[in-house]
Protein backbone atom coordinates (compact mmCIF):
# COMPACT_ATOMS: atom_id res chain seq x y z
CA UNK A 1 0.00 0.00 0.00
CA UNK A 2 1.23 3.73 -0.95
CA UNK A 3 2.39 5.47 1.72
CA UNK A 4 0.14 8.77 2.52
CA UNK A 5 0.85 12.14 3.59
CA UNK A 6 -1.60 14.07 5.51
CA UNK A 7 -0.66 17.01 5.16
CA UNK A 8 -1.97 19.60 2.48
CA UNK A 9 0.55 20.52 -0.09
CA UNK A 10 0.71 23.95 -0.50
CA UNK A 11 2.14 27.58 -2.37
CA UNK A 12 3.48 30.47 -1.32
CA UNK A 13 0.01 32.45 -2.20
CA UNK A 14 -1.56 30.71 1.03
CA UNK A 15 0.77 32.27 3.50
CA UNK A 16 1.37 35.86 4.52
CA UNK A 17 3.90 37.20 6.91
CA UNK A 18 3.05 39.20 10.56
CA UNK A 19 4.84 42.28 11.03
CA UNK A 20 6.84 41.66 13.97
CA UNK A 21 8.46 44.45 15.95
CA UNK A 22 10.37 47.24 13.47
CA UNK A 23 12.95 48.30 15.79
CA UNK A 24 15.60 51.57 14.94
CA UNK A 25 18.08 49.63 13.22
CA UNK A 26 15.40 47.94 11.01
CA UNK A 27 16.04 50.08 8.18
CA UNK A 28 17.19 49.38 4.19
CA UNK A 29 20.01 50.25 4.23
CA UNK A 30 21.34 48.03 7.08
CA UNK A 31 19.84 45.04 5.55
CA UNK A 32 22.40 41.97 4.50
CA UNK A 33 21.40 39.87 1.96
CA UNK A 34 24.08 37.54 2.10
CA UNK A 35 23.79 34.18 1.83
CA UNK A 36 26.32 30.91 1.21
CA UNK A 37 25.87 29.59 -1.69
CA UNK A 38 27.62 26.14 -0.59
CA UNK A 39 28.26 24.13 2.13
CA UNK A 40 30.56 24.34 5.40
CA UNK A 41 30.95 23.06 8.41
CA UNK A 42 29.96 24.99 12.12
CA UNK A 43 32.54 28.11 12.78
CA UNK A 44 34.01 27.98 9.24
CA UNK A 45 32.90 30.61 6.66
CA UNK A 46 31.42 29.48 3.81
CA UNK A 47 33.76 28.85 0.32
CA UNK A 48 31.52 30.68 -1.36
CA UNK A 49 28.77 33.16 -0.62
CA UNK A 50 26.24 35.27 -2.88
CA UNK A 51 25.37 39.46 -2.31
CA UNK A 52 22.20 38.81 -3.23
CA UNK A 53 19.97 35.50 -2.73
CA UNK A 54 19.46 35.28 -6.31
CA UNK A 55 20.20 32.90 -9.30
CA UNK A 56 18.99 32.70 -12.74
CA UNK A 57 17.53 29.37 -14.03
CA UNK A 58 19.46 26.67 -15.80
CA UNK A 59 17.60 27.23 -19.32
CA UNK A 60 18.44 28.14 -22.79
CA UNK A 61 16.16 31.22 -22.90
CA UNK A 62 17.67 32.78 -19.51
CA UNK A 63 21.19 31.91 -18.71
CA UNK A 64 23.91 32.89 -21.12
CA UNK A 65 27.05 34.77 -20.64
CA UNK A 66 25.46 38.41 -20.78
CA UNK A 67 23.01 37.38 -18.18
CA UNK A 68 25.88 35.60 -16.37
CA UNK A 69 28.07 38.94 -16.29
CA UNK A 70 24.64 41.81 -15.44
CA UNK A 71 23.80 39.45 -12.46
CA UNK A 72 26.99 38.83 -10.71
CA UNK A 73 27.66 42.45 -11.38
CA UNK A 74 24.92 42.90 -9.18
CA UNK A 75 25.50 40.16 -6.34
CA UNK A 76 24.50 36.93 -7.93
CA UNK A 77 24.72 34.23 -10.21
CA UNK A 78 23.98 32.43 -13.39
CA UNK A 79 23.72 28.71 -13.78
CA UNK A 80 24.79 28.81 -17.70
CA UNK A 81 22.46 26.61 -19.38
CA UNK A 82 23.86 22.93 -20.28
CA UNK A 83 21.63 22.13 -23.33
CA UNK A 84 24.59 22.63 -25.41
CA UNK A 85 27.68 20.80 -27.09
CA UNK A 86 30.65 21.21 -24.22
CA UNK A 87 32.69 23.36 -26.42
CA UNK A 88 30.16 26.31 -26.57
CA UNK A 89 29.16 26.65 -23.10
CA UNK A 90 32.70 25.92 -22.38
CA UNK A 91 33.72 29.34 -23.60
CA UNK A 92 30.64 31.02 -22.26
CA UNK A 93 32.33 30.32 -18.66
CA UNK A 94 35.34 31.69 -20.12
CA UNK A 95 33.66 35.09 -21.73
CA UNK A 96 32.61 35.52 -17.99
CA UNK A 97 35.26 35.17 -16.31
CA UNK A 98 37.26 37.39 -18.92
CA UNK A 99 34.92 40.04 -18.93
CA UNK A 100 35.49 41.58 -15.20
CA UNK A 101 39.15 40.90 -14.04
CA UNK A 102 40.37 44.47 -13.73
CA UNK A 103 42.83 43.40 -16.74
CA UNK A 104 40.82 42.12 -19.39
CA UNK A 105 42.50 39.85 -22.21
CA UNK A 106 41.87 41.18 -25.49
CA UNK A 107 39.59 39.19 -27.09
CA UNK A 108 39.37 41.00 -30.89
CA UNK A 109 42.75 41.57 -32.51
CA UNK A 110 43.75 42.68 -36.29
CA UNK A 111 46.58 42.76 -37.95
CA UNK A 112 47.89 45.99 -40.04
CA UNK A 113 47.24 45.01 -42.75
CA UNK A 114 43.44 43.91 -42.39
CA UNK A 115 41.17 46.63 -43.70
CA UNK A 116 38.25 48.59 -42.54
CA UNK A 117 35.62 46.10 -43.34
CA UNK A 118 37.77 43.74 -41.39
CA UNK A 119 37.13 46.14 -38.47
CA UNK A 120 33.35 46.63 -38.92
CA UNK A 121 33.01 43.00 -39.06
CA UNK A 122 34.81 42.45 -35.55
CA UNK A 123 33.21 44.56 -34.11
CA UNK A 124 29.89 43.82 -34.84
CA UNK A 125 30.94 39.77 -34.19
CA UNK A 126 32.48 40.16 -30.80
CA UNK A 127 30.55 43.88 -29.98
CA UNK A 128 34.16 45.12 -28.86
CA UNK A 129 34.75 48.86 -30.19
CA UNK A 130 38.31 48.67 -29.04
CA UNK A 131 40.80 46.35 -31.06
CA UNK A 132 44.59 45.78 -30.45
CA UNK A 133 46.84 45.71 -33.59
CA UNK A 134 49.43 43.22 -33.27
CA UNK A 135 51.75 42.09 -35.74
CA UNK A 136 50.48 38.89 -35.97
CA UNK A 137 46.22 39.12 -34.81
CA UNK A 138 46.67 37.74 -31.94
CA UNK A 139 45.74 38.53 -28.42
CA UNK A 140 49.55 38.11 -27.01
CA UNK A 141 51.57 39.61 -29.94
CA UNK A 142 53.58 42.38 -30.19
CA UNK A 143 51.31 45.44 -29.79
CA UNK A 144 51.58 47.87 -32.88
CA UNK A 145 48.63 49.91 -32.51
CA UNK A 146 45.08 50.58 -31.45
CA UNK A 147 41.97 51.24 -32.94
CA UNK A 148 38.80 52.50 -31.66
CA UNK A 149 35.69 54.04 -33.05
CA UNK A 150 37.31 57.38 -32.66
CA UNK A 151 39.64 56.45 -35.61
CA UNK A 152 37.43 55.87 -38.82
CA UNK A 153 34.28 56.95 -40.16
CA UNK A 154 32.43 54.08 -41.63
CA UNK A 155 30.02 56.40 -43.65
CA UNK A 156 33.36 58.23 -45.32
CA UNK A 157 36.13 55.51 -45.33
CA UNK A 158 37.00 53.45 -48.54
CA UNK A 159 35.66 49.80 -46.45
CA UNK A 160 39.25 48.39 -47.89
CA UNK A 161 41.29 51.76 -46.07
CA UNK A 162 44.46 49.12 -44.04
CA UNK A 163 44.22 49.26 -40.77
CA UNK A 164 47.70 50.66 -41.00
CA UNK A 165 46.37 53.89 -42.35
CA UNK A 166 44.29 55.06 -39.08
CA UNK A 167 45.16 53.04 -36.38
CA UNK A 168 46.93 55.17 -33.68
CA UNK A 169 50.36 53.84 -33.37
CA UNK A 170 52.38 52.40 -30.50
CA UNK A 171 54.47 55.58 -30.69
CA UNK A 172 51.47 57.25 -29.13
CA UNK A 173 50.09 55.52 -27.09
CA UNK A 174 50.29 55.67 -23.61
CA UNK A 175 51.15 51.95 -21.81
CA UNK A 176 51.38 50.34 -19.27
CA UNK A 177 53.95 47.82 -18.12
CA UNK A 178 53.16 44.15 -16.94
CA UNK A 179 53.10 43.94 -13.31
CA UNK A 180 51.42 46.94 -12.69
CA UNK A 181 48.56 46.99 -10.08
CA UNK A 182 45.12 47.76 -10.49
CA UNK A 183 44.98 50.86 -8.55
CA UNK A 184 48.18 52.31 -10.76
CA UNK A 185 46.66 51.01 -13.98
CA UNK A 186 43.45 53.32 -13.19
CA UNK A 187 45.65 56.09 -11.27
CA UNK A 188 47.53 56.44 -15.07
CA UNK A 189 43.82 56.35 -16.69
CA UNK A 190 42.55 58.87 -14.79
CA UNK A 191 45.47 61.18 -14.99
CA UNK A 192 45.78 61.14 -18.88
CA UNK A 193 42.53 60.95 -19.59
CA UNK A 194 42.46 57.63 -21.14
CA UNK A 195 39.42 55.11 -21.57
CA UNK A 196 41.85 52.48 -22.39
CA UNK A 197 45.81 51.22 -21.16
CA UNK A 198 47.28 48.40 -22.94
CA UNK A 199 49.26 46.36 -20.97
CA UNK A 200 52.82 45.09 -22.20
CA UNK A 201 54.89 43.21 -21.65
CA UNK A 202 59.25 44.02 -21.97
CA UNK A 203 58.96 42.87 -25.19
CA UNK A 204 56.21 44.86 -26.49
CA UNK A 205 53.73 41.93 -26.59
CA UNK A 206 49.71 42.90 -25.55
CA UNK A 207 49.18 41.43 -22.24
CA UNK A 208 45.74 43.01 -20.93
CA UNK A 209 43.76 45.91 -21.23
CA UNK A 210 42.61 48.19 -18.54
CA UNK A 211 39.54 50.74 -19.13
CA UNK A 212 37.91 52.98 -17.68
CA UNK A 213 34.70 52.03 -18.07
CA UNK A 214 35.49 49.01 -15.49
CA UNK A 215 36.73 51.17 -13.01
CA UNK A 216 33.70 53.20 -13.03
CA UNK A 217 31.39 50.13 -13.17
CA UNK A 218 33.15 48.77 -10.15
CA UNK A 219 32.08 52.06 -8.11
CA UNK A 220 28.27 51.56 -9.32
CA UNK A 221 28.14 47.92 -8.22
CA UNK A 222 28.90 47.40 -4.85
CA UNK A 223 27.81 43.98 -4.71
CA UNK A 224 29.53 42.55 -7.29
CA UNK A 225 30.40 38.66 -6.81
CA UNK A 226 33.75 38.22 -7.95
CA UNK A 227 36.44 36.13 -6.97
CA UNK A 228 40.32 37.15 -5.17
CA UNK A 229 41.29 37.47 -8.54
CA UNK A 230 38.34 39.97 -9.17
CA UNK A 231 36.89 37.82 -11.61
CA UNK A 232 33.34 37.40 -11.76
CA UNK A 233 31.59 34.46 -10.34
CA UNK A 234 29.65 31.88 -12.80
CA UNK A 235 27.91 28.78 -12.62
CA UNK A 236 27.46 26.09 -15.20
CA UNK A 237 24.92 23.43 -15.55
CA UNK A 238 25.65 19.98 -15.73
CA UNK A 239 24.00 16.28 -16.50
CA UNK A 240 24.17 12.81 -15.64
CA UNK A 241 25.27 11.35 -19.20
CA UNK A 242 28.22 13.40 -20.33
CA UNK A 243 30.00 14.68 -17.85
CA UNK A 244 33.00 13.21 -17.84
CA UNK A 245 33.21 14.96 -20.87
CA UNK A 246 31.68 17.77 -19.95
CA UNK A 247 32.89 18.64 -16.39
CA UNK A 248 36.88 18.75 -17.04
CA UNK A 249 35.92 21.54 -20.07
CA UNK A 250 34.33 23.50 -17.62
CA UNK A 251 36.88 23.28 -15.38
CA UNK A 252 39.24 24.54 -17.39
CA UNK A 253 37.60 27.21 -18.47
CA UNK A 254 37.28 28.55 -15.17
CA UNK A 255 34.24 27.79 -13.76
CA UNK A 256 33.15 28.54 -9.94
CA UNK A 257 30.67 26.23 -9.53
CA UNK A 258 28.61 23.11 -11.15
CA UNK A 259 25.19 22.31 -10.59
CA UNK A 260 23.35 18.95 -12.43
CA UNK A 261 20.36 19.89 -14.07
CA UNK A 262 17.11 17.56 -13.66
CA UNK A 263 13.87 17.58 -13.22
CA UNK A 264 14.28 14.54 -10.95
CA UNK A 265 17.02 14.59 -8.25
CA UNK A 266 16.41 11.93 -6.25
CA UNK A 267 18.50 9.24 -8.15
CA UNK A 268 21.79 6.80 -8.19
CA UNK A 269 22.53 8.96 -11.32
CA UNK A 270 22.99 12.18 -9.33
CA UNK A 271 24.97 10.18 -6.41
CA UNK A 272 27.04 9.25 -9.18
CA UNK A 273 27.50 12.17 -10.81
CA UNK A 274 28.36 13.58 -7.32
CA UNK A 275 30.96 11.17 -6.50
CA UNK A 276 32.93 11.64 -9.77
CA UNK A 277 33.36 15.39 -9.48
CA UNK A 278 34.08 15.06 -5.72
CA UNK A 279 36.74 12.05 -6.66
CA UNK A 280 38.42 13.87 -9.34
CA UNK A 281 39.23 17.09 -7.88
CA UNK A 282 39.25 16.20 -4.06
CA UNK A 283 36.39 18.44 -3.42
CA UNK A 284 38.14 21.39 -5.30
CA UNK A 285 35.43 21.86 -7.32
CA UNK A 286 31.84 22.47 -5.40
CA UNK A 287 28.81 21.15 -7.05
CA UNK A 288 25.25 21.26 -6.36
CA UNK A 289 22.41 18.81 -7.45
CA UNK A 290 18.63 18.47 -7.73
CA UNK A 291 15.61 18.83 -7.95
CA UNK A 292 14.06 17.36 -4.62
CA UNK A 293 11.01 18.02 -2.61
CA UNK A 294 11.16 16.41 0.42
CA UNK A 295 13.57 14.85 3.39
CA UNK A 296 14.58 11.60 2.14
CA UNK A 297 15.51 13.65 -1.34
CA UNK A 298 17.55 15.86 0.66
CA UNK A 299 19.58 13.74 2.91
CA UNK A 300 20.66 11.47 -0.28
CA UNK A 301 21.68 13.84 -2.15
CA UNK A 302 23.47 14.75 0.89
CA UNK A 303 25.24 11.91 2.19
CA UNK A 304 26.02 12.30 -1.93
CA UNK A 305 28.53 15.40 -1.14
CA UNK A 306 26.13 17.78 -2.51
CA UNK A 307 27.36 21.34 -1.79
CA UNK A 308 23.79 22.75 -2.35
CA UNK A 309 20.98 21.02 -2.87
CA UNK A 310 17.80 22.64 -5.03
CA UNK A 311 13.96 22.15 -4.04
CA UNK A 312 10.98 21.93 -6.06
CA UNK A 313 9.09 20.08 -8.75
CA UNK A 314 6.25 21.51 -11.23
CA UNK A 315 6.36 25.03 -9.81
CA UNK A 316 8.20 26.63 -12.93
CA UNK A 317 5.95 28.57 -14.61
CA UNK A 318 6.49 27.13 -17.89
CA UNK A 319 7.21 23.91 -16.21
CA UNK A 320 4.22 20.98 -16.85
CA UNK A 321 5.86 18.34 -14.93
CA UNK A 322 3.00 17.46 -12.31
CA UNK A 323 0.05 17.63 -15.36
CA UNK A 324 2.38 15.55 -16.99
CA UNK A 325 3.53 12.85 -14.51
CA UNK A 326 1.19 13.54 -11.53
CA UNK A 327 4.75 14.23 -9.55
CA UNK A 328 5.83 17.37 -7.45
CA UNK A 329 4.80 19.06 -4.32
CA UNK A 330 3.51 22.64 -3.22
CA UNK A 331 6.82 24.60 -3.35
CA UNK A 332 6.12 26.31 0.34
CA UNK A 333 5.30 23.15 1.81
CA UNK A 334 8.66 21.54 0.02
CA UNK A 335 10.86 24.14 1.36
CA UNK A 336 9.42 23.83 5.16
CA UNK A 337 10.07 20.35 5.19
CA UNK A 338 13.42 20.27 3.23
CA UNK A 339 14.51 22.92 5.62
CA UNK A 340 13.86 21.24 8.34
CA UNK A 341 16.17 18.20 7.43
CA UNK A 342 18.86 20.53 6.17
CA UNK A 343 18.72 22.13 10.25
CA UNK A 344 18.66 18.50 11.57
CA UNK A 345 21.52 17.38 8.94
CA UNK A 346 23.49 20.37 10.51
CA UNK A 347 22.77 19.50 13.79
CA UNK A 348 23.88 15.79 13.43
CA UNK A 349 27.29 16.60 11.27
CA UNK A 350 27.95 20.17 11.44
CA UNK A 351 27.90 20.59 8.59
CA UNK A 352 25.28 22.91 6.93
CA UNK A 353 24.44 22.35 3.35
CA UNK A 354 22.39 24.93 1.42
CA UNK A 355 18.69 24.30 -0.28
CA UNK A 356 18.10 26.69 -3.25
CA UNK A 357 14.54 27.15 -3.94
CA UNK A 358 13.67 26.88 -7.53
CA UNK A 359 9.66 27.51 -8.68
CA UNK A 360 6.96 28.34 -7.45
CA UNK A 361 7.54 32.27 -6.99
CA UNK A 362 4.80 34.68 -8.80
CA UNK A 363 5.05 37.55 -6.89
CA UNK A 364 8.08 39.98 -5.04
CA UNK A 365 6.88 38.86 -1.81
CA UNK A 366 7.31 34.89 -2.20
CA UNK A 367 10.72 35.90 -2.23
CA UNK A 368 10.33 36.54 1.00
CA UNK A 369 8.38 33.58 2.40
CA UNK A 370 11.43 31.78 0.67
CA UNK A 371 13.99 32.72 2.80
CA UNK A 372 11.53 32.98 5.60
CA UNK A 373 10.59 29.41 5.46
CA UNK A 374 14.31 28.12 5.14
CA UNK A 375 15.50 28.57 1.76
CA UNK A 376 19.47 30.27 1.61
CA UNK A 377 18.61 31.42 -2.20
CA UNK A 378 16.45 31.42 -4.83
CA UNK A 379 16.62 30.15 -8.48
CA UNK A 380 14.22 31.94 -11.06
CA UNK A 381 13.68 31.90 -14.22
CA UNK A 382 10.68 33.69 -15.72
CA UNK A 383 11.75 36.75 -13.53
CA UNK A 384 15.31 37.09 -15.39
CA UNK A 385 13.87 35.89 -18.89
CA UNK A 386 12.01 39.13 -18.81
CA UNK A 387 15.13 41.50 -18.86
CA UNK A 388 17.20 42.86 -21.96
CA UNK A 389 20.07 40.87 -20.69
CA UNK A 390 18.49 37.11 -21.26
CA UNK A 391 19.56 35.30 -24.56
CA UNK A 392 15.64 35.95 -26.15
CA UNK A 393 14.44 37.62 -28.85
CA UNK A 394 12.15 40.65 -27.96
CA UNK A 395 9.08 41.20 -29.98
CA UNK A 396 6.08 42.79 -30.24
CA UNK A 397 3.03 40.62 -29.49
CA UNK A 398 -0.69 42.25 -29.68
CA UNK A 399 0.54 45.54 -29.19
CA UNK A 400 3.28 45.17 -26.39
CA UNK A 401 6.48 44.00 -26.26
CA UNK A 402 7.39 40.35 -25.12
CA UNK A 403 10.32 37.98 -24.77
CA UNK A 404 10.42 34.31 -25.42
CA UNK A 405 10.11 31.98 -22.75
CA UNK A 406 10.70 28.26 -23.47
CA UNK A 407 11.15 25.48 -20.56
CA UNK A 408 14.00 22.72 -21.20
CA UNK A 409 11.47 20.12 -20.74
CA UNK A 410 9.94 21.95 -24.28
CA UNK A 411 10.45 20.22 -27.70
CA UNK A 412 12.06 23.31 -28.94
CA UNK A 413 14.81 23.26 -25.80
CA UNK A 414 15.17 19.71 -26.54
CA UNK A 415 17.23 18.94 -23.45
CA UNK A 416 16.25 14.69 -22.37
CA UNK A 417 19.16 14.52 -20.46
CA UNK A 418 17.44 17.07 -17.69
CA UNK A 419 14.81 13.91 -17.97
CA UNK A 420 17.00 11.12 -18.31
CA UNK A 421 16.39 7.89 -16.07
CA UNK A 422 19.54 6.53 -17.87
CA UNK A 423 18.21 4.52 -20.39
CA UNK A 424 18.96 5.27 -24.31
CA UNK A 425 15.79 6.23 -25.78
CA UNK A 426 15.25 10.71 -25.72
CA UNK A 427 12.40 12.42 -24.44
CA UNK A 428 8.85 11.30 -25.45
CA UNK A 429 6.83 14.11 -24.02
CA UNK A 430 7.38 17.30 -22.84
CA UNK A 431 7.46 18.42 -19.38
CA UNK A 432 8.12 22.38 -20.41
CA UNK A 433 5.73 24.74 -22.66
CA UNK A 434 7.23 27.44 -25.18
CA UNK A 435 5.79 30.96 -24.19
CA UNK A 436 6.48 34.78 -23.71
CA UNK A 437 7.08 37.15 -20.73
CA UNK A 438 6.37 40.51 -20.54
CA UNK A 439 9.19 42.61 -21.43
CA UNK A 440 10.71 44.64 -18.68
CA UNK A 441 13.84 46.12 -19.74
CA UNK A 442 17.12 46.69 -17.67
CA UNK A 443 17.85 43.88 -14.92
CA UNK A 444 19.58 46.78 -12.61
CA UNK A 445 16.71 48.47 -12.66
CA UNK A 446 14.19 45.67 -12.15
CA UNK A 447 16.75 43.93 -9.68
CA UNK A 448 17.23 47.38 -7.54
CA UNK A 449 12.98 47.44 -7.05
CA UNK A 450 12.53 44.10 -5.98
CA UNK A 451 15.90 43.88 -3.84
CA UNK A 452 14.19 47.73 -2.46
CA UNK A 453 10.61 45.46 -1.61
CA UNK A 454 12.55 42.70 -0.17
CA UNK A 455 14.85 44.58 2.54
CA UNK A 456 11.37 46.70 3.70
CA UNK A 457 9.57 43.37 3.90
CA UNK A 458 12.45 41.91 6.18
CA UNK A 459 12.69 45.48 8.18
CA UNK A 460 8.48 44.98 8.70
CA UNK A 461 9.51 41.85 10.09
CA UNK A 462 12.22 43.15 11.88
CA UNK A 463 14.67 41.11 10.50
CA UNK A 464 17.88 42.78 9.04
CA UNK A 465 19.63 39.30 7.77
CA UNK A 466 18.47 36.17 6.36
CA UNK A 467 19.27 33.99 9.11
CA UNK A 468 17.47 36.33 11.18
CA UNK A 469 14.33 36.53 9.09
CA UNK A 470 14.85 32.71 8.98
CA UNK A 471 14.48 32.54 13.04
CA UNK A 472 12.07 35.47 13.78
CA UNK A 473 9.55 35.65 10.92
CA UNK A 474 5.80 34.86 11.67
CA UNK A 475 4.09 33.13 9.02
CA UNK A 476 -0.15 32.83 8.75
CA UNK A 477 -2.04 30.77 6.43
CA UNK A 478 -5.08 33.02 4.54
CA UNK A 479 -8.16 31.63 2.94
CA UNK A 480 -9.12 32.37 0.14
CA UNK A 481 -11.11 35.49 0.56
CA UNK A 482 -8.15 37.00 2.46
CA UNK A 483 -6.18 36.56 -0.98
CA UNK A 484 -8.64 38.78 -2.49
CA UNK A 485 -8.99 40.91 0.42
CA UNK A 486 -5.10 41.33 -0.26
CA UNK A 487 -5.50 43.19 -3.57
CA UNK A 488 -7.83 46.40 -5.06
CA UNK A 489 -11.33 45.65 -4.52
CA UNK A 490 -14.17 47.80 -4.39
CA UNK A 491 -13.28 50.36 -5.96
CA UNK A 492 -12.96 51.49 -9.79
CA UNK A 493 -9.16 51.83 -10.60
CA UNK A 494 -8.56 54.45 -13.34
CA UNK A 495 -7.23 54.11 -16.45
CA UNK A 496 -3.41 53.88 -16.41
CA UNK A 497 -3.14 55.70 -19.61
CA UNK A 498 -5.09 58.96 -18.44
Amino acid sequence: MAHYLNEVSRTFSEYLLIPGLTKKESIPTNVSLKTPLAKFKKGQNPPLELNIPFVSAIMQSVSDDNMAIALARNGGLSFIFGSQNISDQAEMVRKVKKFKAGFVVSDANLKPDNTLADVIALKEATGYSTIGITHDGTSNGKLLGLVTSRDYRPTRDAMDKKVAGFMTPFESLITGELGVSLNDANDIIWDNKLNCLPIIDRKQHLQYFVFRKDYDNHKEHPNELSDSNKKLLVGAGINTRDYRERVPELVNAGVDILCIDSSDGFSVWQKETIEFVKETYKGTVKIGAGNIVDSDGFNYLAEAGADFVKVGIGGGSICITREQKGIGRGQATAIIDVAKARDEYFKKHNVYIPICSDGGIVQDYHMVLALAMGADFLMMGRYFARFDESPTRKLMVGNRYVKEYWGEGSNRARNWQRYDYGGSENLKFEEGVDSYVPYAGKLRDNLDITLGKIRSTMCSCGAISIEELRQNAKITLVSSTSIVEGGAHDVILKDSNI
